[in-house]
């Protein structure tokens, strides 16, 4: 019979919940809404009750055998606690793995949701035939993963892979990590739209300055229409995470790096540009052998990503 995984994906706005088998096909799913702010209580019992459902219906004719579980940080992997990630509000200290196991009972195994993205494209996306690769989500927050030998390296004290949070400029604006000049400060979708209201505060012309509040995206599509102000915001930004993904390649020389997240979604806009500054920074490695690629799993690498996690944890 084959191995199948419960996958569990948590995030601020979402639960997605999906029965997946070895190769990655998704046989079952269901998403609800998080409502963030009823609490980890309510949320849980929402989850766990959709979950119960999900596995009642499989059936015996599926042997489900783990779960899996990507949610956003700071936690803590090997205690599978949930410590107080800013989009979950409540979530303190939250003994998330130990829940699942049982109310379900499954063995379970948590990680946070980039490197569990990063799992999910080296299985079943981007990453597929790589032994290493870097992978970074570009969105509200910029957060990252680091495959090395096929495994996700998890660092000292699991932090590793905070390529949102390398100082890209030391006088650059606050982040909120207690920082200044963050890649996340620089080029997240907030940020972005941070920058282009400050560039609309000297009194240049813009077709920005029709939007009630300009997001990311509306200074992509200025950008490609010709706008000069939108264009220049966007050249910051796509210039802030070039360095932020040679600087890694510099450190790693990974086979490749997979953008994705919200702001990837710019396709072109943002990966020629950032592809060539990469290739004239980048004196050390053989860039040219490091394909800079899309992300290729979309909404479904939430899913992929926490069954990644079930299905490595079972070797």
């Amino acid at each position: 019979m084959a191995d199948v995984v419960l996958a569990i994906d948590i995030g601020g706005t979402k639960l997605a919940l999906g029965l997946v088998d070895a190769a990655g096909t998704i046989l079952a799913r269901d998403e609800i809404p998080t409502h963030a702010a009823e609490g980890p209580g309510r949320i849980l019992a929402r989850l766990l009750d959709t979950a119960r459902t999900m596995l009642e219906r499989a059936g015996p004719a599926l042997a489900v055998r783990r779960a899996g579980i990507a949610c956003a940080g700071p936690l803590d992997r090997q205690a599978g606690l949930i410590l107080n990630p800013p989009n979950l509000p409540g979530w303190t200290r939250i003994a998330l793995v130990e829940q699942v196991q049982q109310a379900l009972g499954l063995p379970a195994v948590l990680d946070n949701d980039a490197n569990a993205a990063a799992l999910g494209e080296l299985q079943y996306g981007a990453g597929r035939g790589a032994r290493s690769l870097v992978y970074l989500t570009v969105s509200t927050g910029i957060g990252g993963g680091i495959i090395l030998e096929g495994r996700l390296w998890h660092g000292l004290g699991d932090s590793a892979g905070e390529i949102g949070h390398m100082t890209i400029d030391p006088d650059g604006p606050p982040c909120g990590c207690g920082n200044r000049g963050c890649l996340e400060a620089l080029a997240s979708g907030p940020a972005i739209a941070r920058r282009a209201r400050e560039a609309l505060q000297g009194g240049r012309p813009s077709r920005l300055r029709d939007l009630a509040e300009a997001t990311a995206a509306d200074v992509v599509r200025l950008a490609r229409e010709g706008d000069a102000l939108a264009s220049e915001v966007w050249a910051g930004a796509v210039q802030a995470l070039a360095l932020g993904v040679g600087a890694a390649i510099t450190i790693l020389a990974p086979e490749r790096v997979i953008i994705g997240g919200g702001v990837a979604q710019a396709g072109d806009a943002l990966f020629e540009p950032v592809r060539r500054e990469v290739r004239r920074r980048v004196k050390l490695v053989a860039v040219e052998s490091v394909p800079i690629l899309p992300a290729a799993l979309g909404r479904d690498v939430g899913i992929l990503g926490a069954a990644a996690l079930a299905l490595e944890s079972d070797k």
